[in-house]
């Protein structure tokens, strides 16, 4: 069974901090072969939560969920991510409900906006979410903006 939190930066234990940059790296530097700059320092703005999901002690998926103004106009979900070994199972689909769960929670009624890498968009639209941008590269990977209209 998964153990969902929703932390702000401060409230990280430096063992979770740690963690969850793991996980993070390691799907987005090592997996993807993408060298780019992972602490953007939006981690520890305010009102930016970290949702992780734990099973046996140990993250297995993060988002960080971020209010309107900080990386778009709207609400965002950014930095998703799920364990290599804990995929195959609709854990990223259970990221994603748990994470758009949480962003009602905290800024009800609010739109999301997302930055979808381009191979993804399925994955977002089975969520709601609609392509809302032509195709530019980030960090030499293909990507759109998407929107979940509230």
């Amino acid at each position: 069974m998964i153990h969902w939190q929703k932390i702000p930066f401060t409230e990280l234990t430096t063992s979770q901090l740690y963690e969850l940059l793991r996980l993070r790296v390691d799907v987005f530097v090592v997996e993807q072969t993408c060298p780019y700059p992972e602490l953007d320092g939006k981690d520890c703005q305010d009102g930016v939560y970290h949702l992780i999901g734990t099973k046996d002690n140990e993250i297995i998926a993060c988002a960080r969920l971020l209010p309107a103004g900080t990386s778009y106009i709207n609400v965002s979900i950014g930095r998703v991510a799920t364990k290599g070994t804990a995929r195959g199972d609709g854990l990223g689909h259970k990221l994603l409900s748990q994470a758009l769960a949480c962003c009602e929670e905290l800024w009800p009624g609010e739109t999301i906006d997302i930055g979808a890498q381009e191979h993804l968009t399925h994955f977002y639209q089975k969520h709601g979410f609609q392509v809302i941008s032509d195709m530019y590269l980030e960090d030499d990977i293909p990507h759109v903006d998407m929107r979940l209209e509230k």
